[in-house]
């Protein structure tokens, strides 16, 4: 009631303005809102804890771990094992404390049909726990459009509040919402949602104290003609919003972005090779800057602005 705005309240059937303002006044005594000191901040955060990925090296490059309490976003190309981590991560988040766990449930929200359960009963055996047991505490939902994934939020947040959760995965979480929105002129829209569902994401791990690890869709690898490296688009989980900028948001780079190093390693190599080649111009996009009045992309040399249009035109001399 506090955490929502009177926007949300008032479309509530039956409920004015007038009463939202005395509900909201209300919530806001019991609840603590304002500021708080740095010292109680950091006695919170010595209750959260970290999942292990089962990798030591793994959980090296996030600092011990999935964080309890945080949205983790794991994002790379096919075949990099983002869903066998995901199964991986349901099975030890039932391992006790002292194990790398934290003794709860998991939750998997499904959007492209890649959960395996026979996944699960055989990394159980790995950490020597009941096949069944684990499928048990493994709650599975399959969502079919942006909408119902937004609902299953809801749905996540009424179980959590009955039993102990400590785990909740959206495998993968823009596929849909590239299938519904399409074009430009449903950009403003499908970031609004998308925004909408981040925000409910990140109120479900600050509340119950859970592990969200979310995956968006990665695109195929595609090769250009004549290219001088492999080239390929991961998509973030959103294009202009980066929830790494706030407190909840973190990225899982290192092992399953590698390749992305090594391609800006290949792009830098190629890029001094052609300038250093003999009877080769300067890269023109090199020679460009911004300056003030004038607008991005203003070419330093008139004659190499001249010679640019000659050679598009044919009628170069």
């Amino acid at each position: 009631m506090a955490q929502a705005t009177k926007k949300e309240l008032t479309e509530v059937k039956g409920i004015s303005e007038q009463k939202v303002a005395k509900l909201q006044e209300a919530a806001f005594k019991m609840t603590q809102m304002g500021f708080t000191t740095a010292t109680e901040v950091h006695q919170s955060r010595q209750d959260i804890c970290y999942l292990t990925t089962g990798s030591k090296e793994l959980d090296g490059l996030l600092g011990g771990g999935m964080e309890t309490g945080s949205i983790t976003e794991l994002f790379g190309e096919f075949r990099t094992g983002k869903t066998q981590l995901c199964h991986t991560l349901c099975v030890t988040s039932q391992l006790p404390l002292e194990q790398g766990g934290c003794e709860g449930k998991a939750m998997y929200i499904d959007t492209e049909g890649t959960f395996r359960p026979q996944r699960l009963i055989e990394i159980a055996e790995k950490y020597g726990l009941d096949g069944q047991d684990v499928l048990d505490n493994v709650s599975y939902a399959r969502a079919y459009n942006s909408e119902h994934q937004l609902q299953l939020l809801l749905q996540a947040s009424c179980m959590m509040s009955e039993g102990r959760y400590g785990l909740l995965i959206i495998d993968s979480a823009t596929g849909l919402y590239r299938t519904d929105y399409s074009g430009r002129g449903e950009l403003s829209a499908r970031q609004m949602h998308l925004a909408k569902f981040l925000r409910a994401l990140s109120k479900l791990a600050n509340q119950y104290g859970i592990a969200c690890v979310s995956m968006p869709r990665a695109a195929q690898t595609v090769e250009l003609q004549n290219a001088p490296f492999p080239t390929s688009r991961v998509a973030p989980l959103v294009d202009s919003h980066q929830p790494g900028c706030g407190a909840s948001g973190r990225r899982a780079d290192g092992i399953l972005q590698a390749h992305r190093r090594q391609h800006h390693r290949a792009r830098v190599d190629h890029q001094t090779d052609a300038k250093k080649g003999p009877g080769r111009e300067p890269h023109l996009q090199d020679l460009r800057l911004t300056l003030p009045g004038r607008g991005r992309g203003h070419l330093l040399d008139s004659r190499l602005r001249n010679r640019r249009c000659c050679r598009l035109s044919g009628s170069c001399a």
